[in-house]
């Protein structure tokens, strides 16, 4: 399984921005995608996960109503969406899978992508 994430940047606060996470080399639908952010000198954290089969999604306290977490009809590409950006949301953003049906940011999650630079700043 290979995860490939692009989307990121430099934005203002307040602003938006769009990750995408391609992946390939499923063997079935029961996968979660996690999305997970390391900000410098923090431990990571989980942001959102979302069911690959039925496409349910869980957020971390920090980004819900401001971040959403989707999956294209193909299931091959997971999306987050963020808006109303803050200088706090700084971090690489990785996505990463782990078979399962039920997201938690517990799991051991074995498959990463190589990471996406956030920057939030005025």
């Amino acid at each position: 399984l290979q995860l490939v994430e692009s989307g990121g940047g430099l934005v203002q606060p307040g602003g938006s921005l769009r990750l995408s996470c391609a992946a390939s080399g499923f063997t079935s639908d029961y996968y979660l995608i996690a999305w997970f952010r390391q900000a410098p000198g923090k431990e990571r954290e989980g942001v959102s996960c979302i069911v690959r089969l039925g496409g349910t999604t869980t957020y971390a306290d920090s980004v819900k109503g401001r971040f959403t977490t989707s999956r294209d009809n193909a299931k091959t590409t997971v999306y987050l969406q963020m808006n109303s950006l803050k200088p706090e949301d700084t971090a690489v953003y990785y996505c990463a899978a782990v078979a399962g049906f039920r997201c938690s940011f517990e799991w051991k999650y074995e498959y990463w992508g190589q990471g996406t630079q956030v920057t939030v700043s005025s």
